[in-house]
């Protein structure tokens, strides 16, 4: 919630200066790299060759240990214990997760060559995880290279079939955006589908907006609504927005105000900017909430300190503000950039 605060204390700013005048997926951080930690951690050994028995199951005490740790934010443990096993076992799960802290330099010295190398070595095995990771970085390496782009796409395929939801979304958007692969809306909208059925958030939203928008699938609100649900209640914000609108118009679904006013507030609490504009004009309106002139003054300028775009409604509103009303709002954002919710 900090950068929330930040942009609330932003926006009190604004407004204590302007007196209202007339006229917007936890990840952990990287600990200072501790001097006992090698800048390199490569296999101790050349990558074994895939294994006919079952890969390790990630639910053991020695992986445990290593997720335990990372969690906890002790990532020089994490990778000692990570190293240990995926040489020792040969556990392709040890050496994603190795391949990850020394990719991002989570907590030691960032080494893309040996978290490649880990990648290399779980991809070997059939990893799925490891075949996203290693497509992530050619997509990244790639830069504005549509052929190299391209030889991304056979891993984020694998990597797809096998159950990584993250490389089924990524593979639609690029048969979407028709670069890497032929320009293919309803494979796009497959590969979505793939990982939508899974409650990928980023998923569930492309697809919904291409039932919206009747790209590679029928025009269907209705579905489209459906799709909207579910990624709000998985979390996603821009869909928590979105859907907010499409219950306040009742779009494939009843009208219901008052539901969408809830909506609008909760994505509002996220940062959404243009849930933050819609919130402060249903409370300007009141409608679905009790009318909130202050209130509304107040969510207005949070989202302008954030970018959003100016609305005549709310200019106006903001000029009709009694002398009390004005000094509510600049109570809330005091408020608000103190720490507290709204």
């Amino acid at each position: 919630m900090r950068a929330r605060h930040a942009a609330l204390a932003v926006a009190a700013t604004l407004l204590l200066a302007a007196a209202l005048p007339a006229r917007a997926q936890t990840t952990p951080q990287a600990a200072t790299p501790p001097a006992a930690t090698p800048p390199a951690a490569t296999p101790a050994e050349p990558p074994v060759a895939p294994q006919p028995s079952a890969v390790p199951d990630k639910d053991t005490p020695s992986l445990d240990a290593a997720y335990g740790a990372f969690q906890r934010g002790d990532y020089a443990t994490a990778l000692k214990l990570a190293v240990e096993r995926a040489n020792n076992a040969h556990d392709p799960v040890a050496m994603v997760l190795a391949g990850e802290i020394l990719s991002q330099g989570y907590g030691v010295f960032e080494d893309k060559a040996a978290a490649r190398q880990w990648y290399e070595a779980a991809a070997a095995k059939g990893n799925a995880d490891a075949l996203f990771a290693l497509a992530s970085l050619k997509l990244k390496e790639a830069g504005n290279n549509a052929q190299i782009k391209g030889d991304a796409v056979p891993m984020l395929r694998e990597a797809a079939q096998k159950g990584n939801t993250l490389a089924a979304y990524n593979l639609g958007l690029l048969y979407l955006e028709g670069e890497a692969a032929p320009k293919d809306p309803a494979t796009a909208a497959d590969w979505f589908r793939k990982a939508a059925d899974q409650d990928e958030p980023d998923a569930l939203y492309a697809l919904a907006i291409l039932y919206k928008e009747g790209r590679g699938v029928p025009r269907d609100p209705i579905e489209a609504a459906r799709l909207l649900q579910r990624a709000a209640e998985v979390g996603h914000v821009v869909a928590t927005a979105e859907y907010a609108i499409a219950v306040f118009n009742g779009v494939g679904m009843p009208k219901d105000e008052e539901r969408a006013a809830g909506l609008f507030r909760k994505a509002a609490l996220a940062g959404n900017v243009i849930a933050q504009s819609r919130y402060a004009k249903i409370l300007s309106a009141g409608r679905g909430v009790p009318q909130d002139k202050p209130l509304a003054a107040a969510w207005y300028k949070v989202a302008q300190s954030q970018g959003a775009a100016k609305d005549a409604e709310l200019d106006k509103m903001i000029t009709t503000l009694t002398p009390d009303e004005r000094a509510k709002a600049e109570a809330i954002l005091r408020k608000w950039a103190g720490g507290s919710s709204g």
